[in-house]
């Protein structure tokens, strides 16, 4: 096992393409135009497929029949840098609080680097179809991902996955073994299981009420409280109005009734008891400041400094994973991609062409 400490003044040259950097410019000012009015909360108000926000590169869409219904997958496909192709791909899976769009910078660096890059929303989240009766588990959603590489020919990839994603991404490595290049787990939840820890039950009723209440008060403050350990800035405030949108909008219980069903899915779905199974070398990219768990608000006030100890649980999970190397950002919490950019790129194209001369 290999750990590496990367301390938050390390800087690390640009990677993003002359066209990547202009699409993420005219992203961030697109995105900054529509926070604005934040202090007030009036505004902006997007669909419950995050109809009027724009992503940085053009959304594509995947239609397919799942569960006795049409469903679509939006997704971006960005080709390599002509000079440095690889003929490598990666996928980019993103987290619950989260988008494809999210993942901006480490797009056009990957593609920079010489990947093709797929980042697409799953069912259920951000531009994908949020159906009112679906049964989600890791499993279909593994399925539907499988799927849109199919069509687009990709028989083998890299497996990136975010938070939700890393759950998402351990489940897909373990049902695509052969499939599956290595696999990425930045921040991923899952590494304990909560319910075992002594979060209680909790019905998709107490879901669905608590997603109602859903503000960009609310997400502001989860994430500046969990996952950025007390911090905030100004470029973490798109991505609070990019979710808090789809609350304003007129499809609010629709919104919302997803999203019960997707926490209902990450807390009784748990990975943890399969990591030695899985086969391929994988990185894991950690934030020690973190302290996510999904239900800690309801479980008992003892046990919740029990959860969510990132810093241990990265430790146990790399030893628990096969062929596994750990990469820790003391100064990060949740998403060290949006907090330390330069440097995390930096990390995970090393680590990935580390993981691939060793295999």
């Amino acid at each position: 096992m290999k750990t590496l400490r990367l301390l938050a003044s390390l800087t690390v040259a640009a990677t993003l393409t002359v066209s990547s950097v202009v699409a993420l410019d005219a992203f961030a000012q697109t995105a900054t135009s529509a926070s604005a009015p934040a202090a007030t909360q009036d505004a902006p108000v997007y669909g419950a497929e995050l109809q009027g926000f724009d992503y940085p590169w053009p959304v594509k869409w995947f239609k397919f029949h799942s569960q006795r219904q049409d469903v679509q997958m939006a997704y971006m496909d960005v080709p390599p840098a002509p000079q440095t192709a690889n003929g490598r791909t990666a996928v980019l899976l993103h987290g619950k609080n989260y988008c494809a769009a999210t993942w901006g910078p480490t797009i056009g660096a990957l593609s920079k680097a010489g990947y093709r890059v797929i980042a697409m929303d799953q069912i259920g989240f951000c531009k994908s179809t949020k159906p009112d009766n679906y049964q989600f588990t890791f499993q279909q959603l593994a399925a539907n991902t499988h799927d849109l590489l199919a069509s687009l020919g990709i028989q083998n990839a890299t497996i990136i996955g975010h938070s939700t994603g890393g759950m998402l991404g351990i489940r897909y490595a373990l049902q695509y073994p052969d499939q599956t290049e290595q696999l990425v787990l930045v921040d991923p939840i899952g590494l304990e299981d909560w319910r075992a820890k002594g979060v209680p039950p909790v019905s998709l009723d107490q879901w669905y009420d608590r997603e109602l209440h859903t503000s960009a008060d609310r997400i502001r403050n989860y994430e500046r409280n969990t996952y950025f350990a007390g911090q905030w800035r100004p470029d973490y405030e798109p991505w609070v109005q990019m979710l808090a949108g789809m609350f304003r909008g007129p499809n609010r219980a629709r919104v919302a009734w997803d999203s019960a069903e997707l926490y209902d899915m990450i807390l009784t779905q748990p990975v943890y008891y399969e990591l030695p199974q899985i086969k391929a070398p994988t990185l894991l990219i950690i934030g020690d400041k973190d302290t996510t768990a999904i239900g800690k608000e309801f479980a008992p006030p003892e046990i919740r400094p029990t959860l969510g100890n990132y810093p241990k649980l990265a430790h146990e999970a790399v030893a628990a994973i096969p062929h596994a190397k750990l990469v820790e950002f003391p100064a990060s919490g949740h998403a060290p991609q949006l907090q330390e950019t330069d440097a995390f790129n930096a990390a995970l194209l090393r680590g990935m062409v580390e993981l691939h001369s060793a295999n």
